[in-house]
């Protein structure tokens, strides 16, 4: 009950505005002897683990440049010669590409064709796989490209912004696919095409790309492509992006891509793991 009542309080909060508030207040500097004492109550709240960030609390000048820290060096290695996970999550869910269908939670579906605002390229991914990534705000909130690969488009599609937590997943329709997204397509020598889909939430101030301009929560809300060519190479593990708070990355790949491996709801992933193998 108290998880529909948020829902529906959250019908009537102005979720874009209040995420640009968020954001702005994220980068404003924290004078250098508060720093400590702001990220610490951080970490105690959320359980985040400062001893993994690669610079001490004083480095980061503001709560966002906190909250997209970089680990230190080797601390995420990447396994070779196969797909691996883009961030720290945990899994929401996970199958076979059938139908254009995809599985929020249990008794909830929405279609691939939705979720990436393109039906050749949901065809494309037709008996193929895909996994959907929850990052929890205790979680490390860079996305790293879980293959080698070439950029070849990213887009920009508004939407709403809706949490992404448990009651959103359980109570809002199509949650996914209605919140603001930036979907990254990748594909392999071969062929292979795989989408990385980083989903905006409520207080995610935006959604950023490492190789783009490209972010969510824009003020001009319209659809917004990149194409590249030629494509623009990345290898596994490179930094693709970053939330500026907590989010989900859907992850959707080709069956002449990737096969990822069987996954468990609630199973925590790190960033650089085997998610599959390349096909």
């Amino acid at each position: 009950m108290g998880k529909r009542l948020l829902i529906f309080f959250l019908l009537f909060v102005p979720k874009h505005l209040l995420s640009h508030v968020g954001g702005f207040f994220c980068n404003i500097p924290v004078p250098t002897f508060l720093r400590g004492l702001i990220y610490r109550g951080y970490c105690a709240i959320f359980g985040a683990r400062a001893q993994d960030a690669e610079h001490p609390f004083q480095h980061y000048r503001t709560i966002n440049a906190w909250f997209t820290r970089t680990l230190k060096p080797g601390l995420r290695p990447v396994a070779p010669d196969c797909a691996v996970s883009p961030v720290d999550a945990a899994v929401g869910a996970a199958g076979t590409l059938s139908g254009d269908v995809m599985f929020q939670a249990k008794g909830r579906q929405y279609t691939l064709t939705a979720l990436l605002g393109d039906a050749a390229l949901a065809k494309r991914m037709d008996g193929g796989s895909y996994a959907t990534l929850y990052l929890a705000p205790k979680d490390y909130h860079r996305i790293h490209s879980p293959l080698t690969a070439g950029i070849r488009k990213a887009v920009y599609i508004p939407g709403k912004l809706w949490p992404v937590n448990q009651a959103a997943v359980l109570h809002v329709d199509n949650l996914f696919a209605v919140n603001e997204r930036i979907v990254v397509e990748l594909e392999r020598p071969n062929g292979g095409v795989m989408a990385v889909v980083a989903v905006g939430a409520t207080m995610v101030g935006m959604t950023r790309l490492a190789f783009d301009d490209l972010h969510t929560n824009a003020w001009k809300r319209v659809v917004d492509q990149r194409v590249y060519a030629p494509h623009k190479p990345i290898q596994a593990g490179d930094w693709l992006g970053q939330f500026e708070f907590g989010s989900t990355v859907i992850l959707a790949c080709s069956k002449d891509c990737a096969a990822l491996d069987a996954l468990t709801v609630g199973q925590t992933v790190r960033m650089g793991q085997r998610l599959g193998a390349l096909v």
